[in-house]
């Protein structure tokens, strides 16, 4: 493996036993038990009211084969769906799968628990602004649930891509791949940016192309990722013409830096980058070659996964077991509640003023609102 932060290796190693079922059944059966999803265990509410849909795709790309596992074929991906929707009286979808959720968590806690959108709900008319989501490494997308259907409800068409065999993943009839990139030590993180880069493309044809299961305005695209999700948005809108903006949430970047970065806008939010050298130093060379709008944020008591569903998982459902050393790089002390408010707002913020030209003062200077947030540069 090329050389990388000692964070990076921090980081995946937590993502990693996030996303693999490594999770002991003692273990397990010792954690808080979880409420019935009548008991207020619903995913944390979006910003407004509107009808939410919710579809779900199993996209096939027939023009390449599977990198991590050629012996599988064509490149395969699930993407989930989120959109301003009709209203409908059909009960909202679950947030997972009992076997997804056993094979994430090694429990079966998160099978139950109800989402805001209605599964094949028609979508509202009028083409959206389209955001493609990408997860970290290890991480299922449905650590982006929380986040797409707020943009969803703020009026965007919501992707969020699962990159196979590099985090678990269910395929219909129940199949589930495993992360099997997890263990290999030889792992080339920058290999798994170009080739998020190419299924986020994929992505990008499907959606916009004939016969889209969504009305979007191919002239305003954004994408936004999580870890190894973040790099692979900015690396996307490198490559892409169509990607007009993208954000990174606390992901160091593993491919080397072009002479001319891109000059399009870029949002940096991070977590501690402030107070740790190595993962300062890895956003500062990637910083000196974005031409365009761009603005460094970091939240000093955030963690790698306050950008997530994470901190809403582990603080009412007690999972996953997360060792006592590492609950400050993962998680840190911000409370569940103010991770959520922080990454939605300021990611609609940036997607609002770059995709749909309405300013916001989050991006322009510090806010009482949201105290818990640095502005780097």
């Amino acid at each position: 493996m090329r050389k990388t932060s000692r964070r990076s290796f921090v980081a995946a190693a937590l993502l990693a036993a996030f996303a693999a079922p490594q999770i002991p059944a003692a273990a397990a059966a010792s954690a808080p038990a979880a409420a019935p999803a009548t008991a207020g265990q619903e995913v944390p509410a979006p910003a407004t009211r509107v009808p939410l849909g919710t579809k779900t795709l199993h996209l096939v790309d027939t023009s390449r084969q599977d990198p991590w596992k050629p012996s599988a074929g064509n490149r395969e991906l699930m993407v989930t769906l989120w959109y301003p929707s009709l209203p409908s009286r059909e009960p909202k979808a679950p947030y997972v799968s009992k076997s997804l959720s056993e094979a994430v968590l090694g429990s079966d806690v998160l099978a139950g628990v109800p989402t805001h959108a209605v599964a094949g709900a028609r979508p509202a008319p009028a083409p959206r602004p389209l955001v493609v989501l990408s997860p970290g490494f290890g991480m299922s997308r449905i650590t982006l649930t929380a986040l797409g259907e707020d943009l969803a409800s703020r009026g965007y068409a919501v992707a969020a891509v699962d990159h196979a065999y590099e985090a678990p993943v269910e395929f219909p009839g129940g199949r589930i791949e495993k992360c099997t990139l997890c263990d290999n030590r030889q792992m080339d993180p920058g290999a798994v940016v170009r080739n998020r880069a190419k299924d986020l493309r994929f992505v990008l044809d499907r959606l916009t192309g004939p016969g889209s299961e969504l009305r979007v305005d191919a002239r305003r695209i954004g994408v936004a990722g999580h870890s190894i999700g973040g790099a692979s948005a900015v690396e996307v809108m490198r490559e892409d013409r169509r990607v007009d903006a993208a954000i990174n949430l606390d992901g160091n970047f593993f491919t080397e830096p072009t002479a001319k970065g891109p000059d399009k806008p870029v949002l940096l939010l991070g977590a501690r980058r402030s107070s740790l050298p190595e993962p300062q130093e890895n956003w500062e060379r990637t910083w000196k070659q974005l031409t365009g709008w761009k603005r460094w944020l970091d939240v000093p008591t955030g963690g790698h996964m306050t950008f997530t569903d994470v901190p809403w998982i582990v603080d009412r459902f007690g999972l996953p077991q997360i060792p006592p050393e590492q609950v400050e790089g993962s998680i840190g002390t911000l409370p569940a509640a103010r991770a959520t408010a922080v990454t939605r707002d300021y990611v609609a913020a940036f997607f609002d003023r770059h995709l749909r030209g309405r300013p916001s003062p989050l991006l322009d200077r510090p806010s009482s609102a949201h105290p818990e947030v640095t502005f780097m540069k």
